[in-house]
């Protein structure tokens, strides 16, 4: 049985539009709460601009517009999930992120032929938990440079 348990991953849970989804926990440096964004102007739509945190200015992302959902204004369930990559920090900006949940590797089924295109570019795969299903983002086409980050880490 602890042998089981030793294979699984924990992830962390976020809403987006009453959809859970799940990115890798290693992945994400903190949670914070949104306390202002900094618009950029000419940025991709899905970037609501930088945040200032821990001594750090990071861009927004917002996920909700990066999936094709209609963009709300924030409330006080509204978390950035920071992500701490090697070369660059990034936040996304997500409904709300209270939950962590062991996932079995096994568990994530790919994607399905229904999934592809737009959303399935972006999904790792699916995990069902009871009658709940969780979308597993795939992190690193999320933030991927060449569709709108590269204008936000300096223009170089």
């Amino acid at each position: 049985m602890k042998a089981h348990l030793a294979a699984a991953h924990t992830y962390i849970l976020f809403q987006i539009a009453g959809t859970t989804f799940a990115v890798h926990s290693q992945s994400v440096d903190r949670i914070e709460m949104i306390e202002h964004v900094t618009p950029l102007p000419n940025a991709p739509r899905f970037i609501d601009g930088v945040v200032f945190t821990r001594g750090q200015v990071i861009p927004a992302l917002n996920l909700r517009c990066r999936f094709g959902f209609e963009r709300i204004p924030p409330t006080n369930r509204t978390r950035l999930l920071v992500i701490g990559k090697p070369d660059r920090m990034v936040g996304l900006i997500v409904n709300s992120a209270r939950e962590f949940m062991a996932i079995m590797p096994d568990m994530i089924q790919p994607p399905g032929e229904s999934l592809s295109g737009l959303s399935g570019e972006y999904l790792q795969g699916t995990v069902t938990v009871g009658e709940r299903i969780i979308l597993v983002v795939k992190l690193e086409e999320v933030i991927r440079l060449s569709q709108g980050m590269e204008e936000i880490r300096g223009g170089a």
